[in-house]
C-alpha cells in the first residue's frame, strides 16, 4: 500500500509515520512543506490511502491561514481528481472550526471543500477535528500548553497561567495515531459526521500546570507519577520527551559507612518505597523486626543469608541467595531478621518496603536474631 503523508514532518505525521513503519507499512510517501510541488502530482498518482496532515496554525499573518489550510488542501484535492484517484483521505481540522476566528474559518472552510469533493468522487473521507493534542515530538509555544508547560518546567523556567480554574480537554498522540491506522481498514471512530479519538481527558490549567511541576520534583522527593491514571501516565511519558539531553540522569543521597551504603530509589504513598543495599563482605546488617511493615529483599549481586526467628520463638529460619539466582524473599511482620554478606564481593540487594520510612513512627524494633 501507497500511503501519502502530507506535514509529514509535523508533530502528528512523524508520529505516525514511525508508527507505520512499525506495523510494516514501508511504502510511505512524504510531503513537506520544502518537497517539490512537482512530486505532489506523483504522489497522487501513486497513492492507496492519504493522510493529509500538513497546515498552518501559527502564522505571521492571519492570510496565511486560508492559504496553509484552504488552499492546500484544494491543490491537493484537485491533483487527485486530475488523476482519477478517488482513494480515501484523512483530513486533520481543528474544534476551532466551530469559532469565528481566522484559524477557525480556515479550517471550517477546508472541511467544507472536503465534504463536497466526497459527494463529487464518492471518495471516502476521515475528517478529525483535534483538540490539543500532546505527547512526544510536539512543539513549546506552538502545538499545545503541555509542550509549553513540560519544556519550561524541566527547564526550570516560569510559566504563566491566567486563569487556573479554566477546563482544557486533551488528546495524547499515540491514541490519535492508533485511531488514524484504524482508518486504513475503515475502522475510525465517529460521532456527529466527524471522526473522534475516543480517548479523550478533561483537565483545568493549574491541575496540568501542578501535575507537570510534581514531575520535576520527584526527582528530589522521590516519587513516581500515578501510573493508574491514564492521563498522568501519558503526561509523564511527554515531560520525560522534554528533559534537556544533559539532564537525563539525576543523583540520589548515598547513605555510605564501613559496612556499604543504603540508598532510597522510589518513595510513594501507595506502593512503598524502594532501595539499595550495598554491603561489604563479612557484613551483616538489620537484627530488627516490625509490627505492619513488611519488606521484600532481592540480592541481584553477591552471596548471602537471610535470617529469621519469631520474637516469641529461638529457631532460627536461614535463606541463602546470590545474585546467581534471582528470587524474592519476604520478611513477614512478628519475625527479627538479618541479611549477612557471605561471599568475597560486595552484596547488593533490592529492598521494597510496604510504606515509606517514617521516623516519627519508623515501627522498628532492634533484636538480635
Amino acid at each position: 500500500m501507497n500511503i501519502l503523508v502530507t506535514g509529514a514532518r509535523g508533530f502528528v505525521g512523524k508520529n505516525l509515520i514511525v508508527e507505520l513503519k512499525n506495523q510494516g507499512f514501508e511504502n510511505i510517501l512524504e510531503f513537506n512543506s520544502d518537497t517539490p510541488i512537482a512530486l505532489l502530482d506523483e504522489y497522487c498518482k501513486q497513492a492507496d490511502f492519504v493522510f493529509h496532515l500538513a497546515g498552518v496554525n501559527r502564522p505571521k499573518n492571519t492570510e496565511e491561514f486560508m492559504k496553509g489550510n484552504f488552499e492546500f488542501t484544494a491543490t491537493l484535492l484537485n491533483k487527485l481528481k486530475e488523476n482519477h484517484n478517488t482513494c480515501p483521505i484523512m483530513i486533520s481540522s481543528s474544534t476551532q472550526a466551530e469559532l469565528d476566528n481566522s484559524y477557525g474559518k480556515s479550517k471550517k472552510a477546508e472541511e467544507d471543500l472536503v465534504f463536497s469533493y466526497q459527494k463529487e468522487t464518492d471518495a471516502t473521507v476521515y475528517v478529525y477535528r483535534f483538540t490539543n493534542l500532546y505527547g512526544k515530538w510536539s512543539k513549546p509555544n506552538y502545538n499545545t500548553v503541555v509542550a509549553t508547560f513540560c519544556y519550561k518546567i524541566a527547564r526550570g523556567e516560569d510559566v504563566t497561567v491566567d486563569d487556573p480554574s479554566a477546563k482544557i480537554t486533551l488528546c495524547y498522540i499515540d491514541d490519535v495515531v492508533r485511531d488514524l491506522i484504524n482508518c486504513l481498514y475503515d475502522k475510525s471512530s465517529v460521532r456527529n459526521g466527524f471522526c473522534v479519538v475516543p480517548q479523550q481527558d478533561e483537565i483545568t490549567i493549574g491541575e496540568l500546570e501542578k501535575t507537570i511541576r510534581s514531575f520535576k520534583e520527584s526527582r528530589k522527593d522521590l516519587s513516581i507519577a500515578n501510573l493508574d491514571k491514564r492521563l498522568e501516565k501519558n503526561l509523564y511519558s511527554t515531560y520525560l520527551s522534554f528533559l534537556p539531553e544533559d539532564d537525563f540522569s539525576y543523583p540520589l543521597k548515598m547513605n555510605v559507612d564501613e559496612r556499604g551504603s543504603f540508598t532510597e530509589f522510589i518513595r510513594t504513598p501507595d506502593r512503598g518505597q524502594v532501595s539499595v543495599n550495598v554491603s561489604k563482605p563479612g557484613i551483616t546488617k538489620g537484627n530488627h523486626w516490625h509490627h505492619t511493615k513488611n519488606e521484600k529483599f532481592l540480592v541481584i549481586s553477591g552471596e548471602g543469608v537471610i535470617r529469621f526467628r519469631k520474637v516469641d520463638s529461638d529457631k532460627v529460619i536461614e535463606y541463602f541467595v546470590s545474585g546467581e539466582k534471582l528470587e524474592v524473599v519476604d520478611i513477614p511482620v512478628g519475625y527479627t531478621h538479618n541479611i549477612e554478606n557471605v561471599g568475597d564481593t560486595d552484596m547488593v540487594t533490592i529492598m521494597w518496603a510496604n510504606e515509606p520510612f517514617d521516623p516519627g513512627n519508623p515501627d522498628t524494633y532492634y533484636v538480635e536474631v
